[in-house]
This record gives structure tokens, sequence and C-alpha cells, in this order.
């Protein structure tokens, strides 16, 4: 099976059978950051100019990571078996821009919670539109490292000898089968009915548990707490 999806990976990628046709979208993932970046510091702008400048670099971070997070499954989320590992080796976005998208989040759902330090000395009214925009902030940092992730898995696993998971079934995962692995190590930090069969892709696993404890055990907790307090 295996040989059989590399031998398709080795077609073009418009000659393969892309679910819907989504010609419009089927742009690399260097446009998605592009636009995602542009979209989201227009957005920051934005709140510059009409007076809100402490949440500019913030609703900028969240219209960025959204636009690219929601292109992207839009996009993958249809793919078969073929298709997958055909765009998983060849459009998965370059590891470094990878490590500064999740850098970028840890980022801004830090800001987010220091916003909510600072709140008090601006009355109720800033407490809960701050408390409000931190909370969003890390629910969208959230989702958008996980996606990373579960591009992150489906690359290591068709550009590996031997894959790296047994997803329990006869059939070759699609990207819902590696956001399924990707989206139960963030709410779990561990892995569930899927095994991990190679090295590299329990280190992967390792680093994906570890930004997950940071999320859901610091920044989501302390959010949680701190708006508690307000």
């Amino acid at each position: 099976m295996r040989r059989w999806l590399t031998e398709r990976v080795n077609e073009p990628l418009q000659d393969l059978p892309i679910p819907g046709n989504q010609s419009g979208l089927g742009a690399g993932p260097a446009l998605r950051v592009t636009a995602g970046l542009v979209l989201g510091i227009v957005a920051g702008i934005v709140m510059w100019i009409v007076g809100f400048p402490r949440f500019s670099f913030l609703i900028g971070w969240n219209v960025a990571a959204l636009v690219f997070t929601v292109w992207t499954w839009i996009l993958v989320w249809p793919f078969d078996a073929v298709t997958t590992a055909s765009h998983a080796t060849r459009e998965e976005p370059a590891r470094n821009v990878a490590h500064l998208l999740v850098l970028a989040a840890a980022v801004a759902s830090l800001v987010g919670i220091a916003l909510l330090l600072v709140a008090s000395p601006d009355g109720r009214r800033y407490q809960v539109v701050a408390a409000s925009v931190a909370v969003v902030s890390v629910v969208i940092s959230w989702i958008a490292v996980h996606t990373l992730f579960a591009l992150g898995y489906a690359r290591l696993y068709y550009t590996g000898p031997d894959g790296g998971i047994d997803f329990n079934q006869e059939e070759p995962p699609r990207y819902s089968d590696f956001a399924y692995v990707a989206y139960t190590v963030g709410m779990s930090f561990a892995i569930s009915d899927t095994n991990l069969q190679s090295s590299d892709m329990r280190a992967m696993a390792l680093g994906h548990a570890l930004l997950s404890y940071l999320f859901g055990s610091v920044i989501v907790a302390s959010v949680v707490n701190l708006i508690a307090g307000l």
C-alpha cells in the first residue's frame, strides 16, 4: 500500500484527484501564510487607528492565525489518502516558518495574559474587553499550534521509511486522521488508540505534548484564574 502511495505521490499534484476541485484554495502554504500576515497587519493597524493600540498585536495575530488555519483545513480536510500523501510531502510549510508560527502562538497567548494583568487601572469595562481578547487569543493560538502539528505528523509519516504511526486500519491515513492524532495529544498530552512506531515520530509527539502542557496547564489555567478574579 505504501509503495502504491509512493508511486501516486510522484504524479503532479494538479493531476491527483482533489475533492471538490478546490483550485482557488489550492495555493501553496507561502500564499496562505502571506495572506494571513497581510490581513493581520491590516487588522492591527485598524485597531491602532481606532484607539485600541494595546490590542493591535493580539488582534493582528488572531486574524493572521485564523486565516491560515481556516484556509488550511478547508483545503486539506476532504483529501483522500493519495492526495494527503502528495500534499504532505510537497506543500508542508517550511520547517522554519512552522517553528515561527508556533513561537508566535505562544507569545500571543502570553501577551493575552499580560493584558489581563495590566487591565485593572482602566476600569471594569476595559477588564472585560481585555479578558475577552486574551481568551480568544489563547483559543486561536491553541488551534493553530495543533494544526501545525497535524501537518507535521502527516509530513513525517509520508516522508519516513515506515510511516511511524499505526492507525489500526487497512486504508492509509488522510489529514483527518492526523488531525485526530494532533488534537488528541493537544487535549490529553498522550496518544490514545494510535501507536507510534518510530523515534522521529515519538520525538515530535514529545515536543507536541510538552507544548500542549504549557498551553493547557499554564496559559489556559492562568487565564481562567485571572478572569475568575475580575
